[in-house]
């Protein structure tokens, strides 16, 4: 048998020059082919584009143009931000009576919506939030006043939303308060519309402007529009339906409130701007803690409070402290409470007694019973001369008094101021020359702080026959212009000073604010043996 030679053994040649690699073979291999698709593919596009050109890339030559029954597609409309139906596209709270979340989880849930901003913003950022920390029973305990403030880095309420001073504006809460206030869809939508055409009037520059005699008090006219945005719970934090239109409006405020000089913090010089802008600028801050805005809101604070003659009035002048009336104090003190509610705005005990100083010069009893502050349930213009029960200045001085100087619901004085209002309240609907926004807007809070079945019959009317006449809640909405057009949503200037002085721009921004009532502010004090329900709902949202 011949034995079969076996193979010699391959020989591995390591070569340095010519070793191939894997990755040269896998190249190799299908290069070739991906360079011959890649060629097709782009001839393929190439005829493509020259059978169907896009229409930004023909070139348009004087030919007629033909026309086609081919279907055409028409561009997607932009949307629409001041749409008029809250019911179809309005991103503000739910505001139904009958959804009554009693979950404490879901209203934290409902309060914790809102983009909470960049901490680490510059302080020159107006958009930019300050950390939130622990949550603050602020509507309890508003702040003491004093010169040194109370300021707290960090300071935080409601788990970071809407801070706690003002929790009744955002989410579960807010429902809560419009269905325990006497507030329904109706209202809330009536808020709705006002909200979409006071919006629509906002110039370029972010201001507004008033359509009555008082057309050059730009300053004032942004922040009195600005104030029922801020109500609604809208902030330039809130990433809802009208943040810009909020942004704006305060960057307009903040640009017209310098922060150094003889005129720090001066918006125009007029105090019944600076009184409404501030409360603007302090509730906005309160509302977000944005750290950008508080050394405006402070600069403006510190304006009035430096502007206050010697009597404790405010003039009409920042300049000119003397003749200071009733009705200028009542903005100054709005803007005042508003700080306080803010928390780290510092406000001056020594102004607010001189303020009640004034209230007790412009208040009187009419009884003559008590000749000190305690019965002084009617209010005069600079003095007690004329003062009278149920007139716009009684109910400006009711509410200053609610505000800083400790009248609760049991005080004597308040009841028999809160008496006179009601004997002059809301007018039957429909009689719209019966309209004085300046006494409504001031009364319904005092009667609603008051709350009781003074507040119910004030809000929702009288019985008579089975149905209920009279209510201011009714009534505003029933004056509403609801026919389409350019005024769909607004109010007819009212027949008193606000229509004369702000037009329709200014009766429907009081308007509005009258309907937000229920959340707008909270309460600050219980009737004696008698839970304030709103209170009641707060504690178990904290």
């Amino acid at each position: 048998m011949t034995e079969k030679k076996q193979a010699p053994a391959a020989v591995i040649r390591r070569t340095e020059v010519a070793e191939e690699t894997a990755q040269e073979r896998l190249m190799k291999k299908h290069v070739p082919a991906w360079v011959i698709s890649g060629a097709v593919h782009v001839g393929l596009i190439a005829v493509l584009i020259l059978a169907f050109p896009p229409k930004g890339l023909v070139a348009k030559g004087p030919e007629k143009v033909i026309d086609t029954t081919a279907e055409k597609t028409e561009p997607e409309p932009e949307k629409d931000l001041t749409n008029e139906d809250p019911g179809i596209v309005s991103e503000l709270a739910a505001a139904d009576p009958e959804k009554m979340r009693e979950d404490v989880k879901t209203v934290q849930a409902e309060e914790t919506k809102d983009n909470l901003g960049q901490p680490d913003a510059p302080n020159t950022d107006i958009t930019a939030l300050a950390p939130p920390g622990a949550i603050s029973n602020e509507y309890a305990n508003p702040g003491a006043p004093g010169d040194s403030g109370d300021v707290k880095a960090g300071l935080g309420g409601m788990n970071g939303n809407i801070f706690a001073s003002f929790a009744g504006r955002s989410g579960a809460t807010k429902d809560k308060l419009l269905a325990a206030g006497g507030g329904n869809k109706e209202s809330e939508l009536a808020v709705a519309r006002g909200l979409a055409w006071i919006a629509k009037q906002q110039k370029p520059d972010g201001s507004w402007e008033f359509d009555g005699t008082s057309k050059g008090e730009k300053v004032a006219a942004t922040g009195m529009c600005l104030l029922p945005f801020l109500a609604a719970g809208e902030t330039h934090k809130s990433a809802k339906k009208y943040q810009k239109t909020v942004t704006n409006g305060l960057a307009y405020l903040t640009r017209n409130c310098p922060l150094s000089g003889p005129n720090r913090g001066m918006m125009d010089g007029n105090m019944y701007s600076q009184g409404i802008a501030s409360t603007a600028l302090a509730e906005a801050y309160g509302m977000t803690k944005d750290k950008g805005l508080l050394q405006f809101a402070q600069a403006a604070i510190d304006c009035i409070q430096k502007a206050q003659g010697p009597n404790g009035s405010w003039g009409y002048s920042a300049k000119n402290p003397n003749n200071g009336d009733t009705s200028i104090v009542g903005w100054q003190i709005q803007a005042l409470k508003a700080a306080q509610l803010g928390k780290d705005i510092v406000v001056d005990a020594g102004v607010i007694r001189k303020a009640i100083g004034f209230l007790n010069l412009a208040g009187a009893d009419p009884d003559g019973k008590d000749p000190q502050s305690s019965r002084k349930s009617a209010y005069g213009y600079q003095d007690a001369t004329r003062a009278r029960p149920g007139t716009s200045l009684t109910a400006v001085g009711l509410l200053c008094r609610y505000y800083i100087d400790n009248w609760t619901p049991d005080n004597a004085g308040m009841q028999a101021g809160v008496l006179g209002l009601t004997k002059r309240g809301p007018g039957q609907p429909g009689k719209g020359g019966l309209l004085d926004m300046y006494y409504y807007y001031y009364a319904t809070q005092v009667v609603h702080f008051f709350d009781g079945d003074e507040w119910k019959e004030w809000n929702e009317g009288k019985l008579v026959g089975g149905k209920r006449q009279g209510g201011m809640r009714d009534w505003l909405i029933s004056l509403q212009v609801t026919k389409e057009g350019a005024n769909f949503g607004s109010w007819e200037p009212d027949a008193g000073t606000v229509g004369s002085h702000c037009g329709r721009l200014g009766t429907t921004a009081l308007c509005v604010l009258t309907l937000e009532v229920y959340y707008r502010h909270l309460p600050l004090y219980k009737r004696a043996g008698q839970g304030d329900e709103a209170i009641k709902i707060l504690d178990g949202a904290k």
